[in-house]
């Protein structure tokens, strides 16, 4: 059902610092509201290079700011602009708060760090909260492992934010799967505010674009490094696994926009001296290729994560364990559940041999449908009802969207 509500408008921060995983869970959410309430506009404020490589929806877009990005060592660095860090954040907290205050909006809904990179959305958040605009903390399902979360959040006071600004806190995931806020000793106040809408679907786009070169018709594994800057370690896996064995089924590499152009050289030079290996460096569509693949290999990414339950698809995740050993409790917990399997790369249990024989056990496997629990993917569904709650229709003073490159 589609309900009118001429001239609401809906901000939506996403500080992208490493990794496709922030705007892509920003842009479904984006979309979720404008197919389900006409007439209202959303605007994207991101720092993420690669923004204009993915297509909008009308009454959708985005305000790049300039890009930061986390180092492997967890630090931060200016992405783009030869200043210093400092001068960076100073820009990227400038265009956010004039940003705000001239969009407007009825919603504000902040991705993940409650108060934005390095505290840059704090005279943000003021101002808003001081206008009425309901705010609203985005959460996945997992945020790292708790002792970690609880150590990272304590030294930036972050608990008293949730308590003293934020309206609501949404839980992209299901209570049944983790608590993203797990032994962090929240009030009782702040749990009410809470909400789990579960997992966000993901939908197969109608766009049929797709590289010509790759096959979609002979079965294939799909292995996908998400942004892939830090796809290095189970790329190298794969391709061991192929150059031992010639017997396995084929495989279509999916490297990411921000693999380091060193090792992806490195790739394609190994996948040529393989007959069942392709490699792509980039695919904005992955629902496309993943829709048609036999089995999935991924590192365990929220929105990778998201597309494997939403396609029902045998998966294989090789998480990550640093800066953030998100990856790996999400991995561990869904192996647990029975709706992935987990191969831990890390462990000095894991062989190659055995990886082998995963990757040839991965189309037979299991699908997530067989072990889901009931409500698993109604997340885009939900947060649509919950934005509802807080719209008014109103009389459009005229203001047009942000003019941006994109």
């Amino acid at each position: 059902m589609t309900d009118r509500m001429d001239g609401v408008r809906v901000l939506i921060y996403s500080h992208d610092t490493f990794g496709l995983g922030h705007l892509r869970r920003c842009r479904t959410i984006a979309h979720a509201l404008v197919e389900k309430y006409k007439g209202l506009s959303v605007l994207i404020l991101s720092g993420s290079p690669i923004i204009g490589s993915f297509d909008f929806r009308a009454r959708v877009d985005f305000v790049r700011i300039p890009g930061v990005i986390k180092l492997y060592n967890g630090e931060y660095t200016s992405l783009g602009l030869h200043l210093d860090l400092s001068q960076t954040m100073a820009i990227r907290a400038s265009i956010i708060r004039h940003t705000a205050e001239m969009f407007a909006p009825d919603l504000f809904i902040v991705d993940k760090e409650p108060l934005g990179l390095r505290g840059e959305l704090q005279e943000t958040l003021s101002i808003m909260k001081s206008r009425g605009t309901t705010l609203v903390l985005g959460l996945r399902d997992v945020m790292d492992e708790p002792t970690l979360l609880r150590r990272e959040w304590k030294s930036g006071n972050l608990l008293p934010v949730l308590e003293d600004i934020y309206d609501e806190i949404w839980v992209y995931g299901h209570d049944g799967f983790w608590d993203p806020l797990a032994e962090m000793n929240v009030t009782a106040s702040v749990r009410e505010k809470m909400i789990y809408t579960g997992y966000l679907r993901r939908t197969v786009p109608k766009v049929t674009k797709l590289p010509p070169a790759v096959d979609l018709e002979s079965p294939y594994l799909l292995v996908t490094a998400g942004g892939g800057g830090d796809g290095d370690q189970m790329m190298d896996w794969v391709l061991r696994a192929y150059e031992t064995r010639a017997d396995l089924m084929r495989a279509v590499l999916v490297l990411g926009p921000f693999m380091r152009p060193e090792m992806q050289t490195e790739v394609r030079e190994r996948a040529s001296k393989l007959d069942n290996v392709e490699v792509l460096t980039f695919e904005s569509h992955l629902e496309l290729m993943m829709e048609k693949a036999a089995g999935v290999v991924a590192m365990g990414g929220y929105n990778t994560f998201c597309e494997i339950l939403s396609l029902d698809k045998p998966a294989l995740i090789m998480p990550r364990v640093a800066p953030r050993k998100e990856q790996l409790v999400r991995a561990e917990r869904a192996a647990a559940l029975g709706v992935a399997r987990m191969f831990d790369p890390s462990s000095p249990d894991s062989t190659l041999e055995a990886f082998v024989e995963a990757l040839r056990d991965l189309p037979k496997q299991a699908k997530p449908s067989s072990a889901m629990l009931p409500g698993f993917l109604d997340g885009v569904e939900r947060v649509g009802e919950l934005a509802g709650r807080h719209f008014h229709p109103r009389q459009d003073d005229g203001l047009s969207l942000v003019e941006t490159g994109g």
